[in-house]
């Protein structure tokens, strides 16, 4: 009896891991869409020909979206329409990997900018890192307010790469070389087991930060400044799905028992 549930539950466990790990064996890539484009109109994103996003304005993000690895054409127009594509760029992406795609620089030279992301999380530790999506602003480091740069030297469409810090509220300010202040980050609160990316985005004149989850696993609470990630919805049905295939495999072995139990 006590191997006959040492094996049950041992399946169990392993039907748990081979569901989240189905995306790192998968033949697909992990993509997500960002309008980094400060003066772009509301787009609509084509890949392959089929529409993927459609209205998404300044400052939007999608979720991740699976895409089979391989080449892709992507096309973004204005919002309604499908004629004279804005952007129409090759995009190639592996399996197992995530990418965010930003359409970035303004219009007149709007282009994809493509970033390959991290989803691994470390154990008690924040990994962060910043991307440069300001087309007029100038190479900035990112630091504690009057103290180190923890990322020096981002210019645009540079990505840094990622840090690990510990999970803490940071007073953090972006600034340039010389140490003038461009935009304070005070408050800014990281969580442990999480991945983001934090852009700073939009004109220098106007310039504001974008923070989106890397991880697959949504925070308690998401930064103040941020938008984007895996949503609530998907998060929370992707979970549910989990839970009840592990729910229905620990039923069937506990039929099973009773049944050889009885014989």
């Amino acid at each position: 009896m006590k191997k006959f549930f040492g094996s049950a539950l041992a399946a169990i466990m392993m039907f748990a891991l081979m569901a989240t790990g189905a995306f790192a064996e998968s033949n697909d890539a992990m993509v997500r869409i960002v309008h980094a484009s400060p003066d772009a109109p509301a787009v609509d994103v084509y890949v392959d020909g089929k529409p993927v996003v459609e209205g998404a304005e300044f400052k939007a993000a999608t979720d991740y979206m699976p895409l089979p690895a391989g080449e892709h054409k992507v096309e973004v127009f204005a919002a309604g329409t499908k004629d004279n594509a804005v952007i129409s760029q090759n995009l190639t992406v592996e399996a197992g990997k995530a990418y965010t795609v930003a359409a970035a620089n303004m219009l007149e030279m709007v282009e994809l900018v493509v970033a390959e992301d991290s989803m691994q999380a470390t154990e008690g530790k924040a990994k962060v890192r910043i991307g440069h999506l300001s087309p007029d602003a100038p190479t900035v480091d990112v630091g504690l307010i009057g103290g180190d740069a923890l990322f020096s030297g981002a210019s645009f469409k540079a990505f840094t790469d990622y840090k690990e810090l510990d999970p803490n509220t940071y007073d953090l300010e972006i600034r340039t070389s010389d140490g003038t202040q461009v935009l304070d980050l005070s408050g800014t609160k990281l969580e442990a087991n999480m991945v983001y990316s934090v852009y700073a985005i939009n004109t220098a004149d106007k310039l504001e930060v974008l923070v989106l989850q890397d991880s697959m696993v949504m925070p308690s609470e998401m930064p103040k400044t941020g938008m984007g990630g895996a949503s609530d919805e998907s998060s929370a049905n992707y979970s549910a799905g989990i839970i009840a295939a592990v729910a229905g495999f620990g039923a069937l072995a506990f039929v099973l028992y009773r049944k050889r139990t009885a014989q």
